[in-house]
């Protein structure tokens, strides 16, 4: 999977809210708070990628699934399943 962002750009430093209690288990299970929350931003940011992919691409998809639907999918002939 192809990042959406530069991997290679520095760290910045970020305040933050976090429930409390939230925090105090994560911190005593030695939890990696930065990298668990680059993570979580990583997914999101994939998440909304993918969801803008599809809604720039729905006229296309929605033809294409028309000419399927019409005339089938190529080598349709020599399914055996």
């Amino acid at each position: 999977m192809a990042d959406f962002y530069d991997v290679a750009a520095p760290k910045k430093a970020a305040n933050l809210s976090v429930n409390s209690d939230l925090l105090l288990k994560s911190r005593a299970l030695n939890i990696n708070l930065s990298a668990t929350l680059e993570r979580a931003l990583k997914e999101e940011l994939a998440k909304y990628e993918a969801a803008q992919w599809v809604k720039e691409n729905s006229a296309a998809i929605k033809s294409y699934n028309d000419f399927v639907e019409q005339h089938g999918c190529f080598g349709d002939e020599f399914r055996s399943f």
